[in-house]
């Protein structure tokens, strides 16, 4: 028995991480914000407080929480010096690790530099041919004859997890409870207690994997880590467990929910489903549309360094400031009509990935599995549409954002 299957047998058999997860996102029925954002972005870009969580401020007192809801007030938050990710350390960084994410330059630079090369282009291109293809024909295998599935369930949800721990070189054996490990990692707000032990449980799991590596080096991400430096400078042990522990709930959790909310706008429209069939060529504006359009992730937080006026409104130094991913990229001053879904739709910069210094290190790697994903699917599944007989599909989630299905039928 491995190390993560002994935390398995020791846990609460009766525990879905997953659904703890998602419940504590807020994914709890068919229910869109976009209008309540909407409603919220008309009083103003920046506002005191956080009116689509509930929070408001305090009566007399000075507010230390500040939502920014246009796109370029979101943008100027997070490419702005002003504004820091540091934040993230009182929570995230307690089971992370000291990771990017609570990283300001220059120190964010160097780090960043060091993890990019474990993103190369030379590797992305290896990773297709070598891995994503043949894993994603394996998993189609297992119902292809079967005429009708849950893509959510049997292929978008396992499917990233599944290349996340083979660039990082682990058994197969060993996914179902390291995707749940990583998923009860992520929702240290649902259960701070199980977080902490599934932070342990994961650093002593990495231990074993990064000395192994050390001793004899394999052709995974693991062993590039090891050996990666920048201008001399190497990654600490620690440094490497905290990349570990964030890359698949980052690389996994998010690329799921952006291929799901692809799949769910390509199904709901056929028109556009077709177009894309007919011209792979739609794939590639597909792909920033979806993401626009349902963002995997709907917010994220910075801190003010110093008063920042930022769109008329003053935010002093040590307020946090809750940027509203989703509400940026629904902007009707930069998207005529955002609320629809459109693959034709003239291309502008979204901000799905985030903007400025931590804009997402693993972008590249989701989109390129995103195309094998939709590609495999249309060729390998002709006919693909929604299953008349299943209940219909919809996004769900206030902060993390997905379908709980996409049931289909083909042929």
């Amino acid at each position: 028995m491995s190390d993560l299957q002994s935390v398995a047998a020791d846990g609460d058999a009766e525990y879905d991480a997953f659904e703890a997860f998602n419940r504590a996102m807020g994914a709890q029925g068919d229910y869109s914000p976009y209008a309540d954002l909407a409603a919220l972005r008309t009083r103003g870009d920046v506002q005191p407080g956080a009116s689509w969580m509930g929070i408001e401020p305090e009566d007399g007192e000075p507010p230390t929480l500040f939502t920014a809801y246009g796109y370029e007030a979101v943008n100027r938050v997070l490419t702005d010096p002003a504004f820091s990710s540091a934040g993230y350390a009182e929570l995230m960084g307690v089971v992370l690790g000291r990771s990017i994410l609570e990283m300001d330059p220059p120190e964010h630079r160097t780090y960043r530099s060091i993890l990019q090369q474990a993103f190369t282009r030379r590797e992305m291109e290896r990773w297709r041919d070598e891995l994503v293809g043949p894993l994603l024909d394996g998993m189609i295998d297992g119902f292809v004859a079967d005429g009708r599935v849950d893509l959510v369930r049997e292929l978008l949800f396992p499917f990233p997890v599944r290349v996340i721990a083979a660039l990082l070189g682990l058994p197969e054996s060993d996914l179902p409870e390291f995707h749940r490990l990583a998923v009860q990692l992520i929702g240290v707000t649902a259960d701070w207690d199980r977080a902490l032990v599934a932070s342990a449980a994961l650093r002593e799991y990495f231990a074993t994997v990064l000395a192994e590596r050390r001793r004899q080096p394999a052709d995974d991400m693991v062993s590039v880590l090891a050996a990666a430096d920048h201008d001399g400078q190497k990654l600490t042990d620690e440094e490497i467990f905290a990349f570990c522990r964030l890359l698949l709930p980052a690389g996994a959790e998010t690329t799921y929910r952006s291929s799901s909310n692809l799949l769910f706008g390509l199904l709901t429209h056929p028109g556009q489903l077709a177009a894309v069939t007919g011209d792979r060529t739609l794939l590639a504006p597909a792909i920033e549309e979806a993401l626009r359009w349902e963002p995997p992730l709907l917010s994220i937080f910075r801190t003010a360094t110093r008063d920042v006026e930022l769109a008329g409104v003053t935010v002093p130094a040590g307020a946090s400031v809750s940027v509203q991913i989703g509400a940026a990229n629904h902007d009707d001053r930069r998207w005529p009509d955002p609320e629809r879904f459109d693959v034709h739709r003239e291309r502008k910069a979204h901000i799905a990935f985030a903007s400025g210094p931590h804009t997402c290190l693993g972008m590249h790697l989701a989109r390129m599995e995103t195309v094998a994903v939709v590609e495999r699917l249309l060729d390998r599944l002709p006919g693909l549409r929604l299953d008349p007989d299943a209940p219909a599909p919809f996004v769900t989630g206030t902060v993390f954002r997905a379908p709980p299905r996409l049931d289909v039928v083909w042929g």
